[in-house]
């Protein structure tokens, strides 16, 4: 079957990544889409199992940072568009192993570039058609003042964590490669993700499965750092408009208009959790317990989606307590997901799947 158009998603086994091929395979049936994904411990196949058989789903595992694989890769399939997705994004994690970080979001975004560039060029068309859409964060522009002001696409960048300066070095890298090369690039900022399939060390899916086993619920300082959140499916939406229809070359930042407190937020998921269970009232309230700050925690993000709004018509479907109940019950109805994660199972299911491909 001849395709329209081959596409690259690159982190598709991962949280958001799934979501954007899900939406990618079911609603363009004429373009193939590739998943690429090393499936490190965030990366679960079982994220995809309803596509998994698709006709225009072809899922490859390899390394975004091992050149061969993905000059092999942009050949074998004549991709013509790469959404790239695929990045190490914890922070606790990036403290304490800042190498793994710079080297999977630094050099596997400037492998990725180069191998696209190189094919592109190669081809009769070179780059017209062609598109690197790349996703990043709103950690890069630093922090904000409980002053009412956001980040828009013209905040300087001004990274805190080891993550973030190496989501900002990728961003760079983007950017140069249209600068220098004339590369057809787009970028976008995107604040705090939720919903179903994220990985279990992120704070949502992971107090609700403390809550549901009653452990303790672990809050920064005084739960007092803002966050702007964004329902996981919208953000999928958002990457669909800016890929088809976004200005090459351009950012767009991509957030919920929905600031939460941390302890504000941890309260309302506490009151989902213990309606949908059937627990009284602030059953789980004794749950919350506060510990040392981590280091360099940024004060406030706020995303302000205004431009994306305005120009590409995207605006977010769902309010935090709609989706915030939506997640909850996913996970409250999906507890063998949870169980196979928390296990590590899902790992050695697809170790072994995979291991002779």
């Amino acid at each position: 079957m001849k395709f329209r158009r081959n596409i690259i998603i690159t982190g598709g086994a991962g949280f958001i990544g799934s979501h954007v091929v899900r939406l990618f395979v079911n609603k363009y049936p004429e373009y193939r889409i590739i998943n690429v994904d090393k499936l490190t411990y965030a990366g679960n196949l079982a994220n995809l199992k309803d596509v998994e058989l698709a006709e225009n789903y072809s899922f490859e595992k390899a390394d975004i940072c091992d050149y061969a694989q993905m000059s092999q890769l942009m050949s074998d399939y004549s991709v013509d568009g790469i959404i790239h997705l695929a990045a190490e994004s914890h922070v606790d994690r990036s403290i304490k192993d800042p190498f793994a970080f710079a080297y999977t979001n630094i050099i596997g975004t400037l492998t990725l570039l180069q191998a696209a560039k190189l094919y592109w060029e190669s081809t009769e068309e070179k780059y017209e058609g062609k598109l690197f859409y790349h996703i990043s964060t709103d950690e890069v522009f630093g922090a904000l003042e409980m002053d009412g002001t956001m980040f828009t696409e013209e905040t300087k960048y001004n990274p805190h964590s080891p993550y973030s300066a190496s989501k900002a070095s990728s961003d760079h890298f983007v950017r140069a490669f249209h600068d220098t090369y004339g590369m057809p690039t787009i970028l976008t900022n995107c604040s705090n993700n939720y919903g179903p399939y994220q990985f279990p060390e992120k704070l949502i899916p992971l107090f609700i499965h403390n809550i549901c086993q009653r452990k303790p619920l672990p809050v920064y300082g005084k739960g007092e750092n803002v966050r702007d959140w964004l329902y996981v499916v919208d953000h999928a939406r958002a990457i669909d408009v800016i890929f088809h229809k976004g200005k090459v070359a351009d950012s767009y930042n991509i957030g919920g208009f929905n600031e939460w407190k941390n302890i504000d937020l941890i309260k309302v998921m506490i009151k989902t959790v213990d309606k949908l269970l059937g627990n009284p009232d602030g059953y789980s309230l004794d749950l919350i317990t506060y510990v040392t700050d981590r280091a360099g925690h940024d004060l406030r993000y706020a995303i302000d989606s205004s431009k994306l709004k305005n120009e590409l018509g995207w605006e977010p479907s769902l309010q935090f307590e709609e989706g915030i109940e939506k997640t909850v019950r996913w996970y409250l109805e999906n507890q063998d997901w949870l169980d196979n994660i928390t296990s590590g199972e899902y790992e050695k299911y697809y170790e072994e799947m995979y291991k002779n491909r």
